[in-house]
This record gives C-alpha cells, sequence and structure tokens, in this order.
C-alpha cells in the first residue's frame, strides 16, 4: 500500500490479525487500509473519495527468511471505491 500513500496521503492501515502457523512456517497479517484521495499520482485528478479496502499477507518462511509473500485483495473493488475503475 506504500505505492498509494502520495495519492492517499492519510493512508494508514489498521491492523486486525496477525497469526503465525510455526509447523509450516507461515505467517499471515490482516488489515484494512483506509485513506481519501486527497493527493496528485493516481490515474485520475484527486476524486476526494475514500478507500477502506481489507487485505492479507501471506508469508512463507524458510530459514528465517521470507521464501514467498502474496497479497490477497479485491483491487476491482478498491479501486473502484476511488473512483479509478
Amino acid at each position: 500500500m506504500k505505492n498509494l500513500l502520495t495519492p492517499i496521503p492519510d493512508g494508514h492501515y489498521e491492523l486486525k490479525s496477525f497469526s503465525e502457523d510455526q509447523e509450516r512456517q507461515c505467517v499471515t497479517a490482516f488489515a484494512v487500509f483506509h485513506g481519501t484521495q486527497t493527493g496528485p499520482g493516481g490515474p485520475v485528478d484527486p476524486t476526494g473519495k475514500t478507500i477502506e479496502a481489507d487485505y492479507v499477507y501471506a508469508m512463507q518462511f524458510e530459514g528465517g527468511l521470507i521464501k514467498h509473500m502474496i497479497k490477497i485483495w479485491n483491487d476491482g473493488i478498491s479501486l473502484g471505491q476511488l473512483g479509478w475503475a
């Protein structure tokens, strides 16, 4: 979500859940991203519209390092909330 901070300068996340599965060496973080597009840099001029987007990062570890990471979110709904799609 870091790339959204120019068009959404008040962007912030609310961490809802953080879990670890030691047996499978997986960590998940569930959060909600909040903000309003008031800054430049989006695909359209500032819309003043807000976003409230659920997302999850799932990380697979190996030897103490992240081996694989994926972000799960509904980009279509998120971009629509901002008036970008």
